[in-house]
């Protein structure tokens, strides 16, 4: 209980208010230099990222934080840095103020504030790096175009003016000589507070930007390798449709299960790329639309730019993805069509084996009653033979009667009575034989 009401409260409810407010905007003045990083890291190196994030406090003798957070904003006094942690990367912003108008927009830059030594040890992959130049520009003339390009190293040049002109940005989207991108933003009519949002949105969206075309070199190796596999799976198909064409099926299945195995190893290799893509895209369209861009006569506008540049690699992207899914489930077609052309194949084997065990079933039965007459007469010969002895010797004990004649009415009793000796026992085990077969059926 945690409420003047004597309440029980739920034990995420405070993380949950906390959630919202995690990432907050800044408040930037004008004029201000700012400077940003995103690094990718990998999970093995978050605690060594965030310890190596620590290890700057002890540069300007302050106490670090006992814990890894979502974002830290810490005020060093002649400059601020901003760390975001994001899935994938971890993101800087270094934001310095007491900017010396004799200098260059871009030749004093936020990361100066940094130490070398400090920048050069980050951990991770670095994706992105640039320098935001915030002009003041609501008491002086809009700046001159050929100023602009200059400061852009005479580049190609994408501007506009967002929230409905209350500022004009500039950039180029290309890398300068000093290896990192590049901002200018005049800042016409906007608080420090509109103006730090504005400067966040375009922050993002220079980030997203690149962190969504991670996916573009994967999905167009991906894109070549398709389009072979997609033939290879067409004279697949067509020499399991052709009736008249002897087809190989050992080899046909070697060629699926080799297939399957390269289109789930990319699945997986790329799903979580290009789902990243994805997202990030959605992200990048949202801030575009949060900026209210007017245009600057003459040049693209920010969201012009990446409709034109980024949508179509994200489509690529999409497209790849697809295609793979595509891919795997008519390779999962075609094998169970080969399934079931192997079974029906196996069927007919089978039939042909019943076919033949059944006719060979008739001629051992027409055997065994072939054996079975001749066992009866075998067995009859030898009773009448031991009978004889037995009539010889009652006969020469004095016992007066024809002899030949008892011998010879012998036989036939002897006969038959063995016949049906043996009939009674091959109905017998009959009787046995499906005994057991009903009972091997209940079970």
């Amino acid at each position: 209980m945690n409420n003047s009401y004597g309440l029980e409260t739920h034990p995420l409810r405070d993380a949950l208010y906390a959630e919202l407010h995690s990432r907050p905007f800044q408040v930037l003045p004008s004029p201000a230099r700012v400077s940003c990083l995103a690094v990718i890291i990998g999970p093995e190196q978050k605690q060594a990222e965030f310890e190596h994030f620590c290890s700057l406090y002890s540069y300007f003798n302050c106490e670090p934080p006992g814990q890894d957070g979502v974002c830290f904003e810490i005020d060093f006094g002649h400059f601020k840095i901003r760390r975001d942690n994001h899935l994938e990367f971890t993101s800087y912003m270094v934001t310095h103020t007491n900017v010396d108008a004799s200098l260059g927009l871009f030749e004093q830059n936020a990361l100066a504030c940094l130490p070398l030594e400090w920048l050069s040890s980050l951990p991770g992959k670095t994706i992105a790096v640039f320098h935001v130049a915030v002009e003041d520009a609501r008491t002086v003339p809009e700046p001159d175009l050929a100023l602009v390009k200059s400061h852009f190293e005479g580049m190609r040049l994408v501007g506009s003016r967002p929230q409905n002109g209350d500022a004009q940005v500039w950039t180029s989207f290309q890398l300068h000589s000093d290896g990192c991108g590049r901002f200018l933003i005049y800042n016409k009519n906007m608080s420090d507070s509109q103006l730090g949002r504005m400067v966040q949105r375009v922050v993002e969206i220079e980030t997203y930007r690149l962190m969504a075309m991670l996916a573009l070199p994967m999905a167009r190796k991906y894109n070549a390798e398709l389009v072979q596999n997609d033939e290879k799976l067409a004279r697949t198909t067509a020499s399991l449709a052709d009736p008249s064409e002897a087809s190989d099926e050992q080899a046909l299945l070697s060629e699926l299960i080799d297939m399957a195995a390269w289109v789930e190893a990319a699945r997986a290799k790329s799903a979580f790329r290009f789902s990243g893509t994805r997202a990030y895209h959605d992200l990048i369209v949202k801030r575009l639309a949060e900026l209210k861009e007017d245009e600057v006569s003459g040049h693209l506008t920010i969201t012009e730019f990446m409709t034109r540049r980024l949508t179509p690699a994200v489509r690529t992207c999409n497209t790849a993805d697809k295609h793979l899914e595509s891919l795997s489930t008519r390779i999962d077609r075609v094998s169970d069509m080969m399934r079931t052309q192997v079974e029906m194949s196996i069927q007919s084997q089978n039939q042909q084996l019943l076919t033949s065990m059944d006719r060979r079933s008739k001629i051992q039965l027409a055997m065994q009653h072939t054996v079975e007459g001749l066992s009866v007469a075998a067995i009859s010969y030898y009773s009448v033979g031991l009978l004889k002895f037995l009539i010889e010797a009652v006969y020469d004990k004095g016992v007066n009667f024809d002899k030949s004649l008892v011998i010879g009415l012998s036989v036939p009793v002897v006969v038959g009575g063995v016949w049906f000796a043996t009939r009674k026992i091959h109905k017998r085990f009959l009787l046995l034989a499906k005994a057991r077969e009903d009972k091997d059926k209940q079970m």
